[in-house]
């Protein structure tokens, strides 16, 4: 798993001497910061959020930072699994396609798990944990999923983490409140989240507030908490002093 890492990490700023710290690493040359090798390992964070919170925003900001690799959520796979649009025939049909399609997202992003970077910093647009404590657990819940799909899924995701190393350092929580993810879902009018309800959303938010600030399903890493319900145009200010946050407290954790 993650680790046990638990805690929450305050604004703080002035700190960009720490970024020098990290370029440092790289200037003996080009180095692979893989997950499997012995030395050394990129520092990762986790980017999560409900639909619509300004995941996509918030890494355009880091991915303009030399020191940071930006991983996308890999939305590009599950809308063209060799010509099938997962992603759409689960939105259209859950309790069919459920199954199906949250075993590709496993699969997708482990792949970003281990998937080798050339900076010190890896961040993701989500995760193998949002997947299922989030997700699969909300189609669980909601009669959508099987309890024999969801022992397989959950086999597969402990085998995993038993057998892969899944570090993640620090975790970017996009804290918004459902009403303003719904109203921004049905203002960006993508095909596949036509049918998307409030009461999903309100699902969603829950279970992301169970699993990074109740920490029911166990030990967490740091966790920093954007407000992130500001228009998405004003929020640039808060992804930058995130930005100071991030590189200092998960430089000290690793260096």
């Amino acid at each position: 798993m993650y680790g046990d890492m638990s805690g929450s990490l305050g604004w703080i700023g002035g700190l960009r001497g720490v970024g020098h710290l990290l370029r440092m690493t790289m200037e003996s040359g080009k180095r692979v910061y893989n997950a499997f090798s012995i030395a050394p390992k990129p520092i990762t964070v986790i980017v999560e959020g409900n639909i619509g919170s300004g995941k996509t925003t918030f890494l355009k900001h880091f991915q303009k930072l030399p020191d940071f690799a930006v991983v996308d959520e890999p939305i590009s796979k599950w809308r063209d699994c060799q010509g099938h649009n997962l992603l759409e025939l689960m939105y259209k049909d859950p309790q069919k396609w459920s199954l199906c399609f949250q075993s590709y997202v496993q699969l997708t992003m482990l792949d970003l798990h281990v998937k080798p970077v050339l900076k010190p910093v890896k961040m993701m647009e989500r995760s193998i944990f949002s997947a299922k404590y989030c997700f699969v657990k909300n189609l669980k819940d909601q009669g959508l999923m099987n309890d024999a799909e969801y022992t397989v899924l959950t086999e597969w995701f402990d085998f995993i983490q038993e057998t892969i190393p899944l570090q993640v350092d620090l975790i970017v929580y996009l804290k918004t409140d459902p009403q303003v993810v719904f109203e921004r879902i049905a203002a960006r009018g993508r095909t596949e989240e036509n049918s998307i309800t409030l009461p999903y959303l309100q699902s969603i938010h829950k279970l992301h507030e169970d699993w990074l600030i109740h920490k029911k399903f166990g030990p967490v890493p740091r966790v920093v908490t954007v407000d992130a319900n500001e228009d998405l145009s004003k929020m640039m200010t808060s992804y930058s002093m995130c930005e100071e946050t991030i590189i200092q407290k998960v430089a000290i954790a690793n260096y």
